[in-house]
């Protein structure tokens, strides 16, 4: 009767997700579990491209269609489909919808449609199974492994394929140098995590042994943006990255700063060095560079103010609005969803991001107990937030607004906002998280791993 009456009042202080926080049942993985981090693996890694056998498997396909198909009939109460909603699920639903309005005035309404359905709305999709599939923290937590292994994947198999002949990652499936270079940034983070969270050894090993090629494979791919978002997220990791202390905060840097430094050559450096001389940079002086592309997306914006040119069709804009008639991208994800959606969608994609982080915040003040268990939601939530940081600068350089990668960071970190009971709304206090008894009555062990 004592533990009903705590339900009871968690339930009148947190809303409808309290009762979700305090009876996690993630212990062990389950089906539909596995079936969405096959679809994180193809989806953001593209495994089945690395691996082309796969291919005549439809791996994406067959593992999203199971996923929404083993959620729909999943009665279990952390599952149910209330437990999605939240002011970033808002967000993205209203954004899908300023996609399908802007498909009939497009300039190339064929395009916006063939986004639409072939790509945007299953990565909404991808968003809303992921976020009502977590059970718990540790189903964040192996989702969250499994997205740094797929950047690993990626990138050893990029890095044993695509790197030799010319010197850089070019010709990747899928990701184009500069892409990779913003994935990999988001992927650090998670991957500094597991070296510092985990007490199990051998995930510790394996998070370290999966950052160098993770690293080797950034450098090849010599991307400025990259290394602008890199640049943020080290500072966000050194200020910002409290629940790991300073002196492992500092040492972390200097191994990264290490292996950064043996596997980046003097032709990076010379690349690197063009960011603090513009007048060196044909982004800055080309009819072509991002400059002038990012000037005329924002007359786009203002030209087209409510729908824009229609999703997907910036370049055709370039091609039939602008004097130079090439079919250019954006470089902006920012200039890319004002040009495309017009200001209604711009300011969608923006309270996307900001609800994103103030779930994460919410999740970070979460007052924790000694065991492993109950400190990751706050630990996690600071590494998605350095993923996050390093998607919103990075997307300053990347036409990066419909990535699966940032919608699969921001479907982890709104899935840990409903397993804490702060996804629908920040608040300031918060019952301290337990973990759950087991059925015969007696706790389990503290650091026990989730895996």
């Amino acid at each position: 009767m004592r533990n009903r009456t705590t339900q009871r009042e968690r339930g009148a202080q947190f809303g409808s997700f309290a009762p979700i926080a305090s009876s996690w049942h993630d212990a062990h993985w389950d089906l539909l579990l596995v079936c969405v981090s096959v679809l994180v693996l193809t989806s953001v890694g593209r495994i089945h491209q690395l691996f082309p056998a796969l291919l005549p498997l439809r791996p994406t396909l067959v593992a999203g269609a199971l996923s929404i198909a083993l959620y729909v009939i999943d009665s279990t109460r952390a599952r149910r489909l209330r437990t999605v909603g939240s002011r970033t699920t808002t967000w993205a639903l209203a954004l899908l919808l300023w996609v399908v309005l802007s498909v009939p005035g497009s300039l190339w309404p064929g395009g916006s449609f063939e986004l639409l359905t072939d790509d945007f709305m299953k990565t909404v999709l991808m968003y809303l199974v992921i976020v009502g599939a977590v059970r718990g923290p540790r189903d964040v937590e192996r989702l969250a492994f499994v997205y740094f292994a797929a950047a690993v994947v990626f990138a050893s198999v990029g890095l044993a394929r695509f790197g030799a002949a010319s010197g850089r990652l070019d010709h990747l499936p899928y990701y184009d140098a500069n892409d990779f270079g913003v994935f990999a940034v988001t992927a650090l983070p998670l991957g500094i995590y597991f070296v510092f969270s985990q007490r199990r050894l051998s995930f510790r090993l394996a998070a370290c042994a999966g950052l160098v090629p993770l690293l080797y494979a950034f450098v090849a791919a010599g991307s400025r943006g990259g290394f602008v978002a890199l640049i943020a997220v080290a500072a966000f990791f050194l200020v910002r990255q409290t629940t790991i202390p300073t002196r492992w905060r500092v040492l972390g840097v200097l191994v990264i700063a290490v292996v950064f430094a043996a596997a980046a050559s003097d032709s990076y450096w010379e690349r690197m060095r063009t960011i603090l001389h513009p007048h060196e940079d044909y982004n800055l002086t080309s009819e072509e560079g991002r400059w002038r592309v990012w000037s005329r997306g924002f007359g786009y914006m203002l030209e087209h103010p409510l729908l824009g040119v229609g999703a997907g069709s910036f370049g055709t804009a370039e091609g039939r609005l602008s004097g130079i008639k090439k079919w250019t991208a954006p470089h902006n994800a920012y200039v890319q969803l004002g040009a495309e959606l017009g200001v209604p969608g711009l300011v969608f994609f923006i309270c996307l991001i900001t609800s994103t982080l103030a779930v994460l915040r919410a999740v970070e003040r979460v007052p924790v107990g000694s065991d492993r268990l109950a400190s990751t939601p706050p630990r996690l939530a600071q590494s998605l937030m350095a993923s996050l940081v390093g998607y919103v600068v990075g997307a300053c350089f990347l036409s990066l607004a419909y990535a699966s990668m940032w919608w699969t960071v921001a479907a982890l970190a709104v899935g840990l906002g409903k397993v804490t009971g702060t996804a629908s709304r920040p608040v300031r206090r918060f019952p301290p998280l337990r973990m759950p008894r087991s059925p015969s009555g007696i706790d389990p062990a503290p650091g026990r791993s989730p895996w």
